[in-house]
């Protein structure tokens, strides 16, 4: 007997028909003897008609009220499975964040888990019923209703699992898994049967949006395995797991997947002093703003002044654009020059760290197509470039043919 988490989405829960399908679901889990925990979102499209009603009213939602409101939908999405499990036979009950007791800060609206306490599920799990979290949301230490952002039960989920030492946690959603790049951009994507946590948040860094990163971070950290499979189908989906020492295959692609992220912006403070302490200058307000910076390049000095270039996420573009007015009148620089029509795209590969030669193949089939590269990031299992939006799409399809992204490895085509 194993202890499952299994996370359902918006989609997964979307009526009252598919909360009948997913109740199939957990119910199948169950039959095979396994104790199951479900976390489940809002139901498609709730939580922006909650955010709609509060911008009915005012510009400004105060955040613990948004935090109150925005709750409801997931108490919704329990209740509705619930006592769709009753309803089929199965004794289940259902928990809010703070029911459980989870744990947050005190940031509304995008609030971090601190502790779980999972007591009152494993007595209901060891009397035999199955329990359905409300995802997305906690509660502070002074009794506030908090949530976790965008993607939010994801977390919630991986954390579940790790406070009850789960033996998997499994993501539904309306995918069959995690694939080698975007099929929508290129129709001969493959499906990943397995990921490490390293790649996965890299790529999920990066702009795959299967999986939310604070998800990912929190599997990685307390070594969760997760599972993403397709709510509407049974193919097993893929796995996220750790490394396996010992066993890396003669045949480990060196470029897993490519990743990318057309809401990028790009910042050049141009003309600046070459003086000790320069970047901090610049980026220090940026990061007091909790606007997160991305790539970053300084050129060498010419006659004592430098060029500064970072990306940050388009909708920070205004509010960075703001600050670096006021830091380009302190430092006595030249001038600002932006550019908000970027896309960045990544290779990801633990297969890259002891293989020289893939930023060469990637720059020569950039090239090759016409493709100019404005930046360039790298670590050991990434390659990042940014270029001209409009070559995104081309981009991703023609490195993915010169990486063999579409060929299954060969000891997947030999066991079929």
């Amino acid at each position: 007997m194993a202890l499952i988490v299994q996370k359902y989405g918006g989609t997964s829960v979307g009526s009252v028909d598919r909360i009948s399908q997913v109740a199939d679901r957990v119910i199948e889990t169950a039959k095979q003897g396994h104790q199951v925990v479900v976390v489940v979102s809002a139901m498609s499209g709730e939580t922006d008609r909650l955010i709609d009603l509060a911008n009915g009213l005012t510009e400004l939602p105060a955040p613990r009220e948004l935090d109150v409101l925005l709750s409801t939908g997931e108490q919704v999405s329990i209740a509705l499975l619930s006592m769709t499990l009753i309803k089929k036979g199965y004794q289940a009950r259902s928990y809010t964040g703070a029911q459980v007791k989870i744990l947050t800060d005190g940031v509304h609206n995008k609030a971090r888990i601190i502790n779980i306490d999972g007591s009152a599920i494993a007595d209901d799990l060891g009397n035999g019923r199955i329990v359905v979290v409300a995802g997305f949301q906690g509660v502070d230490i002074e009794g506030n209703i908090t949530t976790l952002g965008r993607g939010g039960s994801d977390t919630t989920a991986v954390a579940l699992a790790a406070a009850l030492k789960a033996d998997e946690c499994q993501i539904y959603t309306d995918v069959d898994g995690v694939y080698t790049t975007d099929p929508r951009i290129e129709p001969q994507a493959r499906l990943l049967r397995r990921v490490t946590f390293e790649e996965m948040l890299e790529m999920a860094s990066l702009g795959a949006k299967v999986l939310q990163i604070r998800a990912v971070e929190f599997a990685g950290r307390y070594g969760v395995p997760l599972r993403v499979l397709n709510t509407f189908s049974d193919d097993p989906g893929t796995l996220i797991a750790l490394e396996e020492k010992g066993e890396k295959k003669m045949e480990q692609p060196l470029v897993s997947g490519i990743a990318f992220n057309r809401n990028e912006a790009k910042l050049t403070v141009l003309g600046v002093p070459d003086q000790p302490g320069v970047a901090a200058k610049i980026l220090c307000p940026i990061g007091d703003a909790a606007i997160d910076v991305d790539m970053i390049i300084q050129n060498a000095a010419t006659q004592g002044l430098i060029d500064f270039t970072f990306t940050v996420n388009r909708t920070d573009f205004e509010r960075a654009q703001a600050i670096l007015v006021k830091v380009v009148a302190e430092l006595g620089a030249e001038g600002i020059v932006t550019d908000k029509k970027i896309a960045k795209i990544s290779l990801v590969g633990v297969g890259m760290k002891s293989h020289a030669g893939i930023a060469s193949t990637m720059f020569t089939t950039l090239g090759q197509e016409g493709i100019n590269i404005q930046l360039i990031s790298t670590s050991e299992i990434k390659v990042s470039v940014v270029v001209d939006e409009k070559y995104l799409e081309l981009g991703v399809r023609s490195l993915h043919a010169a990486f063999g992204l579409d060929r299954a490895p060969e000891e997947e085509q030999l066991t079929g």
